[in-house]
């Protein structure tokens, strides 16, 4: 999941320069449309629970111990990564949990206030768990830090006992587990992965760079190739998506 935060630093910097340095012989201006797919690092994690284990008791297991959690900290530098990409710390004693409520709550967000509000939120998730350490199935926890941030974008933002009630329910359970089933059979095994136009995949945490010169590539061509192939699966309708997240003056998404 760090790759993840590390990732989604990049991809934010790349849409940033890219809107505020568009081409000027661009055939129309060029926005972008996030659509966040589901997935689970720990899928066996008990949803019932608010949390499993620290991070770094999940980590040290996975390595085979200190010594093996140790070496693969320095063959991934997530330090210095994360320092470059704009993240000056991460909470290695972060709360893990199961997911399942965290992701159906942001699938929640988009399809009802859209996807710049949606986009919004996970960012604040991405420091309420990487950063701050709290657990994602926290649930009293997380309404309360989702109801905060939704003042920031709505005049009447939904109630905490609302958001807890969602959080507790079932709502949009199944368009996740469809997705997730959609991308075992696409051979989709680890995070994160960038779809852009249904068809270019960017791997791994790639530094912005990357994304610019596939974001310039499509202003230049002025239209996109195909429109994102998880959009019908989770049930985000054509207007959210058209809405776009990251939007100057005209809608293109990318």
């Amino acid at each position: 999941m760090t790759e993840g935060f590390i990732g989604k630093k990049h991809l934010n910097n790349a849409i940033d320069q890219v809107l505020q340095d568009p081409l000027p012989t661009a055939p129309r201006p060029i926005a972008f449309s996030v659509l966040r797919v589901p997935y689970f690092l720990e899928p066996q994690y008990d949803e019932d629970k608010p949390f499993i284990e620290s991070n770094r008791q999940r980590l040290v297991k996975k390595w085979g111990g200190p010594a093996g959690w140790e070496q693969q900290k320095l063959r991934h530098d997530l330090k210095g990564r994360g320092l470059e990409a704009g993240i000056p710390h991460f909470n290695l004693d972060r709360l893990t949990s199961n997911t399942m409520a965290s992701h159906r709550l942001i699938q929640h967000i988009g399809k009802t206030y859209g996807l710049a509000v949606s986009e919004a939120i996970y960012d604040r998730l991405n420091i309420y768990y990487f950063v701050d350490g709290h657990a994602l199935n926290d649930r009293p926890r997380l309404a309360k830090a989702v109801v905060e941030e939704l003042g920031k974008h709505l005049e009447e933002p939904p109630s905490e006992e609302e958001l807890l009630d969602f959080l507790n329910g079932n709502q949009g359970r199944k368009e996740i587990e469809t997705a997730l089933q959609t991308l075992y059979d696409l051979g989709v095994s680890g995070i994160p992965k960038f779809i852009i136009e249904g068809q270019t995949v960017v791997d791994g945490a790639a530094h912005s760079s990357v994304f610019v010169n596939i974001f310039r590539e499509i202003e230049e061509r002025g239209e996109i190739v195909k429109g994102p192939i998880f959009g019908d699966i989770l049930g985000v309708s054509k207007d959210v998506l058209d809405q776009g997240s990251h939007v100057p003056d005209t809608e293109l998404a990318a």
